[in-house]
């Protein structure tokens, strides 16, 4: 697979069909994070860093990386996805299926461009960081931790914060 080939996902296949699905390709494929978009295009320079970045954040949280496929779309495609899968009916930055993994981590992890970019401008933030800070989030839930309580969301900004220092702290091109 292209790292940015477009991506569809069929729901009218429940989730435990695609883990299915995953699995067996991941037993056939190097386990890695992939980014695909699906209608809208992720640009950010230095993916290649970012990937490597992530699975150490999976190490560090003692986590092994499986296939986890970061899966950029917009809006209204994640407001689907939200409604269908969760009974949700409003926006979001992110959602995050864990698949299930004996030993290590499988998933797919949406992610609303537009729902970033809107978000980096409420809260005076670039994208770019807004972007790092949603990315990790995803990951971040992967390792355990949760945002429902107020201690909770306290406990997984400071962990997004670190993420984002860490990362720019070794990031070749800021």
């Amino acid at each position: 697979m292209e790292e940015d080939e477009r991506y569809t996902f069929h729901h009218n296949k429940s989730i435990s069909h695609l883990s299915v699905f995953l699995t067996n390709f991941g037993a056939l494929s190097k386990r890695m994070i992939k980014f695909i978009n699906h209608d809208r295009s992720f640009h950010f320079t230095g993916k290649t860093h970012l990937k490597a970045f992530i699975e150490k954040l999976f190490k560090r949280e003692g986590k092994k990386t499986g296939d986890i496929q970061y899966v950029f779309c917009s809006d209204e495609y994640l407001l689907k996805i939200n409604k269908q899968f969760l009974q949700h009916d409003y926006y979001t930055d992110i959602i995050t299926f864990d698949l299930g993994g004996k030993d290590d981590v499988h998933a797919e992890i949406y992610i609303s461009i537009d729902r970033v970019k809107d978000n980096a401008a409420s809260f005076g933030e670039s994208y770019r960081k807004e972007m790092l800070r949603v990315l990790f989030h995803g990951a971040l839930h992967l390792c355990g931790y949760k945002d429902k309580t107020k201690s909770e969301i306290t406990l997984m900004r400071e962990k997004e914060s670190e993420y984002l220092k860490r990362f720019e702290k070794t990031n070749p091109k800021k």
